[in-house]
């Protein structure tokens, strides 16, 4: 099965560390999470017991966010906030550290929120270094840092696809990093009004990853009107071939129900 389960935003009623479980119980090999610890560098028995979690499940991690602040708090990534640069970069040796162990590969960069006392082309020109420096870290294990437009976030300025590949684009040009790619999730691509057919004909062969939700309400997928089985089969058509991402907000009694009925599954 080539989806994995998001455990940051499903199967929120146990303990983080028995989600790796409660996913393997439904029927699935893989998981990924935004980051799951309080600070950019956890005291090692925490991240032993993260670890722990994911190998005694027997799954796979297939991906992590760096830490991106206080996401219940509102914050949306360290990566172009000036005053906490430090925390981001703390963390690309912890981040990499995981990804070795646990075989984890992709890595979510939020990329931060407009802030009031720095300037946006400031802010950005911190976010071209950081993702640089990302880029290069993450490499020594073969890993791909992941960018992605977010919605709901008032302050966060990557709304569209095309304003992370311009983001991207700079990356490229002032570092040479060729593993900095699209997170292609859809459900914040249609919010945004972004032309989400448009961006998988013309980009989805060198998605790093896709997310999926339905809208309104980003529950799972059949409780909208978004066309994520026509999205996810293009894309597959077009040449992704990696995971998809289940990152919608489900009560875990619930969260799998859609499965049996739903073609992206056969």
């Amino acid at each position: 099965m080539t989806y994995t389960v998001n455990c940051s935003i499903l199967l929120t009623e146990v303990a983080l560390r028995e989600r790796p479980e409660l996913a393997k119980r439904a029927g699935f090999d893989a998981v990924e999470f935004w980051w799951p610890f309080s600070t950019s560098v956890p005291a090692d028995a925490e991240v032993a017991q993260f670890e722990r979690s994911i190998t005694d499940a027997g799954v796979q991690l297939t991906g992590l966010n760096f830490n991106a602040g206080d996401m219940p708090g509102g914050d949306r990534g360290l990566v172009s906030w000036g005053a906490r640069s430090s925390e981001f970069r703390d963390n690309l040796d912890v981040v990499v550290g995981i990804g070795e162990r646990l075989g984890c590969r992709s890595f979510n960069a939020l990329y931060g929120n407009r802030i009031a006392d720095e300037t946006p082309s400031r802010q950005d020109e911190i976010a071209i270094e950081n993702l640089a420096l990302a880029a290069s870290a993450v490499a020594r294990i073969g890993g791909t840092v992941l960018l992605e437009p977010v919605s709901g976030a008032p302050d966060y300025p990557l709304l569209t696809a095309a304003h992370v590949l311009s983001v991207i684009s700079r990356v490229r040009e002032s570092s040479g990093a060729q593993n900095v790619k699209l997170l292609a999730d859809f459900y914040h691509l249609a919010v945004n009004g972004d032309d989400v057919d448009a961006v998988i004909e013309e980009h989805a062969a060198h998605f790093g990853h896709i997310q999926i939700a339905d809208s309104p309400g980003r529950g799972a997928p059949g409780t909208g009107t978004l066309p994520l089985e026509r999205w996810v089969t293009r894309s597959r058509e077009l040449g992704y071939e990696g995971h998809i991402g289940l990152e919608y907000k489900q009560s875990a009694e619930t969260a799998f129900g859609w499965i049996p009925q739903h073609s992206l599954f056969r």
